[in-house]
């Protein structure tokens, strides 16, 4: 059976109305629950910083080649069709991280928009800027300059245990700031085809599109990861749910802030799993004057760890050295010739990076 995994950017046609109409409703002043359990202070704390996001393209039609005929150009001298230009719209959500107006949200959100409007909970409204995007984890940052904003507090990615309770915020469907409440399934959940790197929270928490975007948050409305993706055969919610981690989203973020793109250690060499039941990958290039070739790295050695860490089948040795910064050391756990030992290599700076 074929999995189904799907962006969460929803196409607006009028969850602008939608989203506007249900932000402008009030509390009511009294509150019969207010000892009862629940998460509303959750919500409290966390609905401020995550905002709607309204994203518009300009699409020029392709002119057909009946166009080129000189007769039909006669006709059609009057107002050329072929030269008509349509406005695509669609809408996801974004969290703001920062008193000065930084939000994150995903690249796939905000990709190829010439127009990114975002909507804030209290129903103000800002043009946003994109700072810059990481295609790699498919993030992207924001800016909008506006008084009195109410950034979102960090919480522990590493502290978050499977079973625990989450929370995703964002904007299902255009409909407005909604909350829905689940656990974390699993962790660490890569090889999905989303993005280069991934090791995304998974969660049972009801996720549509228009999440993109949004936040997962734990029971004090702390940050933990940034909603992604979900795995769909209807096209909504079927319990299964992709965040990426907060400290993957902030380092990135940071990144692109200071130098505008995502910044990552590099070895230069290519490798390939082992078996399945073996841990570890084997050198199958090595990049002539890379780090790895001046470390004495050579086709055929089998890496088992990285920095102590265990690479599996490749995809968590690929995140290790993605924390990394060029200049970092790096232990690497080789074997050559039925023989094991480590090898410490001086992180590079990537050659190209992927355009964004």
């Amino acid at each position: 059976m074929l999995q189904k995994f799907r962006w969460l950017v929803w196409p607006v046609v009028i969850g602008l109305v939608a989203g506007l109409t249900l932000l402008a409703l009030r509390q009511p002043a009294f509150d019969s629950n207010a000892d009862a359990p629940g998460y509303a202070h959750a919500f409290e704390n966390a609905a401020p910083a995550v905002v709607n996001i309204y994203t518009s393209k300009i699409v020029r039609e392709e002119q057909s080649p009946l166009y080129d005929d000189p007769i039909l150009k006669h006709f059609f001298r009057r107002g050329n069709p072929a030269e008509r230009e349509k406005v695509e719209r669609s809408l996801g959500s974004g969290v703001i991280v920062s008193n000065e107006g930084y939000l994150l949200t995903n690249n796939h959100v905000i990709r190829g928009a010439d127009e990114i409007l975002v909507l804030l909970q209290d129903g103000r409204q800002s043009i946003a800027r994109l700072i810059g995007s990481d295609v790699e984890t498919d993030l992207a940052v924001l800016k909008i300059d506006l008084p009195g904003l109410r950034p979102i507090s960090i919480g522990s990615t590493e502290r978050v245990r499977v079973g625990d309770i989450v929370l995703a915020i964002g904007n299902p469907y255009g409909f407005g700031q909604s909350m829905s409440q689940g656990i974390v399934s699993a962790k660490g959940r890569y090889g999905l085809g989303l993005s280069q790197y991934e090791n995304f929270i998974q969660t049972d928490a009801a996720i549509n599109p228009g999440n993109s975007g949004g936040a997962l948050v734990n029971q004090r409305g702390e940050l933990l990861g940034i909603n992604t993706a979900i795995y769909t055969k209807s096209g909504g919610s079927m319990g299964i749910g992709l965040a990426i981690p907060a400290d993957l989203a902030l380092r990135t973020m940071g990144d692109i802030i200071e130098y505008g793109r995502a910044v990552r250690g590099w070895l230069g060499l290519e490798v390939k799993a082992l078996d399945q039941q073996s841990n570890g990958v084997v050198v199958s290039a090595v990049m002539p004057d890379g780090p790895a070739a001046h470390a004495g790295l050579r086709v055929g050695d089998i890496i088992y760890a990285i920095n102590q860490t265990a690479v599996g089948d490749g995809h968590a040795g690929m995140n290790e050295i993605a924390v990394t910064r060029p200049g970092d050391k790096i232990t690497l756990s080789v074997g050559r010739s039925g023989k094991r030992g480590e090898v410490q290599v001086v992180a590079g700076i990537r050659p190209t990076p992927l355009a964004n």
